[in-house]
């Protein structure tokens, strides 16, 4: 197996939230909760449910369940290129909360003409206000 020589590093983002791993879940798992610190949605936690996130500016963005391990793991399709994934991890009731944004290569361009590499440095400082965001929203 080749590394794709043209790969940019995964977004990874860390965060240990004073909140019960079923409370982080709901937030990340259902539509009402991802709408509450991500975007608007009508996302269900099943393998293979299609649906819309609304990008703003950017209109309706087509995702795709690919993995769901409840109350421990989410992952989706986003658009044509990349993947997000949700890790949650039980400790002392609390929950460390991992966001993994992956399929970023450097020669590929979004669906809206941007590249992937400036797009990448937008998206990971903004990922770091959507995490803080949804700790707001679960330890409230």
């Amino acid at each position: 197996m080749t590394k794709n020589s043209n790969a940019l590093p995964d977004i990874r983002k860390t965060q240990i939230f004073n909140a019960p791993i079923q409370k982080v879940w709901e937030a990340v798992a259902t539509a009402e909760g991802m709408a509450s610190w991500f975007m608007p949605n009508d996302m269900q936690p099943v393998v293979g449910h299609k649906f819309q996130i609304n990008a703003g500016p950017f209109g309706m963005s087509p995702c795709k369940v690919t993995e769901a391990e409840p109350p421990h793991r989410l992952s989706f399709r986003w658009g044509k290129d990349w993947t997000l994934t949700f890790e949650l991890k039980e400790l002392d009731g609390k929950t460390e909360f991992t966001l993994i944004h992956s399929g970023w290569d450097t020669e590929t361009v979004t669906e809206f003409g941007e590249s992937h590499a400036l797009v990448h440095d937008q998206m990971s400082g903004g990922w770091t206000g959507l995490v803080k965001k949804l700790g707001e929203y679960v330890e409230a």
